[in-house]
C-alpha cells in the first residue's frame, strides 16, 4: 500500500489529529488511539470503525502488516516525526495514531442483550473520574474475563486517549454502556439473576469470606469514586459489601488495583456457579 504524504502543518486531511483534545473529538463523534499496539487493536475490533491512520515512517513499518488488510478503504497519512509532533501538539514518540468513529454509545438494554441476561461478570463504575484508573480497570476487566463495564454519567470517557493508552487497548475490546437511571440499573441486574457486590471499606465482609450463590446468573462488581467511594444509594442496591484487608494504618487502595484484586477473587467461583 502507498500512504499519502503529509508535508504541511495545515493539511486538512489530518485535521482530526491537530492539537488533539478529547472533548473536541467527542463532540465530533470520534476518538484517537495512540501507539502501535492500540492502533492494531483498533484496526482489529469490529466495534469501532477506523477512519484514518497517521504515522511516521517508523510507525508505518511497525504496523504495515495490520494495514495491508485494510488497504482498499483506509486512508493512511505519512509525515516526518517532527511534522507529526507539530500537528498533534506534543512529542508523540510512538509515531502512530488512528482516528476511530464512536458510533452510538450503548445503553443499559444493550448490556443485557436480547435475552435480558447479564454477562457472567460485569464491572459497574460509579463516578470514577480519573482516566488512568478507568483505563487500568478496563485492562483488569479484560484480564479476568468481564463481559461488560457499566459506567455512570459522571465517569470519565473510556475512549479518552489516556484511558485507551493505560488500558492497553482493553477499552476498545470490552463492551461498555452508560447507566441512565443509576443506581436503578443495579436493581435490574439483581432481578435478572446477577449477584451484585459492592467494593467498599464500610461495614464490609473481608473479600475472602465472600460466597457467590451457586444459582447466580452472573456477578457484578460495583466500584465507587476515588475520593468518596460508593454512594449509600448504590450500596443499598447490592447483595453484599466486601472489603480488601490491608495492613494496619492503611485505609484504601487505588481504585484500579482494588478492582483487579476483587475481580480475581470473583472469577473463580463464577466458573462453577449457574452463570
Amino acid at each position: 500500500m502507498r500512504p499519502v504524504p503529509i508535508e504541511s502543518l495545515d493539511d486538512p486531511r489530518v485535521a482530526a489529529y491537530r492539537n488533539v483534545r478529547d472533548a473536541d473529538l467527542r463532540q465530533g463523534r470520534s476518538f484517537v488511539a495512540e501507539g502501535r499496539l492500540n492502533v492494531r487493536r483498533l484496526l482489529a475490533t469490529p466495534r469501532f470503525r477506523t477512519r484514518s491512520v497517521f504515522v511516521t515512517p517508523a510507525g508505518f513499518a511497525g504496523i504495515r502488516e495490520a494495514l495491508e488488510a485494510r488497504a482498499a478503504e483506509l486512508p493512511v497519512y505519512l509525515a516526518s516525526q517532527q511534522l507529526l509532533n507539530r500537528v498533534v501538539g506534543y512529542a508523540m514518540h510512538r509515531g502512530c495514531l488512528a482516528e476511530g468513529a464512536r458510533g452510538e454509545e450503548p445503553g443499559f438494554a444493550e448490556l443485557l442483550g436480547a435475552e435480558g441476561r447479564p454477562p457472567r461478570l460485569t464491572v459497574a463504575l460509579e463516578d470514577v473520574t480519573n482516566p488512568e484508573n478507568v483505563g487500568a480497570i478496563f485492562r483488569n476487566a479484560l484480564a479476568f474475563g468481564a463481559g461488560a463495564v457499566l459506567l455512570t454519567r459522571r465517569c470519565v470517557d473510556p475512549l479518552y486517549r489516556r484511558s485507551i493508552r493505560v488500558s492497553m487497548g482493553a477499552s476498545l475490546r470490552v463492551p461498555f454502556a452508560r447507566a441512565g437511571e443509576w443506581p436503578a440499573e443495579l436493581r435490574r441486574l439483581r432481578e435478572a439473576g446477577a449477584f451484585v457486590v459492592a467494593l467498599s471499606t464500610r461495614a464490609a465482609l473481608p473479600l475472602a469470606a465472600l460466597r457467590v450463590p451457586p444459582d447466580a446468573r452472573g456477578a457484578v462488581l460495583v466500584v465507587g469514586n476515588e475520593g468518596s467511594g460508593l454512594s449509600a444509594a448504590a450500596r443499598a442496591e447490592c447483595d453484599a459489601c466486601v472489603a480488601i484487608p490491608m495492613a494496619p494504618g492503611i485505609d484504601s487502595l487505588n481504585a484500579a488495583t482494588a478492582t483487579g484484586i476483587a475481580l480475581h477473587a470473583l472469577a473463580a467461583p463464577l466458573a462453577t456457579c449457574g452463570a
